[in-house]
């Protein structure tokens, strides 16, 4: 099974992910990225996309791009920002891109973009290899 394939099938069997509607839909080595569609369930009471939704988003596209090696991690840290609110009815991506991978921690990069191409949010999350 090529690493796509197995990326895919993993995310779409975590109930987190599914939970909060988030597919990932492209993966290589090292990158990934995984989409949203903002729906009334993914919205703070002023009717803009939670910004737990687009902290969710990131941090799932970031776990699938470290996971690219084949190993397991989980989220050690963070740096995150929002920068503009999405709206109901957004296609959100996250793309995220490993930027240094060591012995147990690897660190990742992404952006947060809507359907228009607008960035909404960008950071950084050092995971732990946990294997």
């Amino acid at each position: 099974m090529d690493l796509e394939k197995e990326m895919i099938t993993y995310c779409e069997n975590h109930s987190f992910m599914n939970h909060n509607h988030i597919r990932l839909t492209e993966v290589e080595q090292d990158r990934a990225v995984t989409v949203l569609s903002a729906e009334a369930d993914s919205l703070n009471p002023y009717g803009f996309v939670h910004g737990g939704a687009l902290f969710t988003i990131a941090d799932c596209a970031c776990g699938a791009a470290a996971r690219t090696d084949g190993r397991r991690y989980v989220t050690l840290s963070s740096s995150f920002n929002f920068l503009h609110s999405g709206l109901a009815g957004d296609s959100l991506r996250a793309e995220a891109k490993v930027r240094r991978r060591g012995q147990t921690t690897c660190y990742v990069t992404v952006d947060l973009t809507n359907n228009r191409g607008e960035l909404l949010a960008s950071g950084g999350f050092t995971f732990f290899c946990v294997q």
